[in-house]
């Protein structure tokens, strides 16, 4: 692979826990919530200036506290449980990273409609 030749650790630098949530299957109307964790890896605060949704269902919210160098912060997504079918989303976290100024994450799973009896 090709190496890029960044002095370590210059500058805010970003990590998450995971770059996919998966809800599994869940049910019409459930909690949609998940969070991300955002770690600051650099030596400058990293500061999280955008998280956006790939869609209105898809509501991500940034904490917009400075990230110490070491410290942790919050990503939280909220997806519209109401929609029942496959969830495929992206959110995109702007900071100013140099590593990744847009780190892109996604949720996957799927809503399933409560039963209906028939009539």
């Amino acid at each position: 692979g090709a190496t890029t030749l960044v002095a370590q650790n210059s500058g805010a630098m970003i990590q998450v826990d995971k770059t996919v949530h998966d809800y599994g299957t869940i049910q019409q109307g459930a909690n949609g919530e998940c969070t991300f964790t955002v770690t600051n890896s650099g030596n400058a605060p990293l500061i999280l200036t955008n998280c956006k949704g790939s869609c209105s269902c898809t509501v991500p919210k940034c904490d917009t506290e400075p990230i110490k160098p070491g410290g942790h912060g919050t990503v939280t997504v909220k997806y519209d449980t109401q929609r029942v079918g496959p969830i495929n989303k992206s959110v995109t976290i702007t900071s100013n990273a140099t590593t990744e100024p847009d780190l892109i994450v996604r949720i996957k799973g799927t809503v399933v409609g409560a039963p209906t009896s028939a009539p």
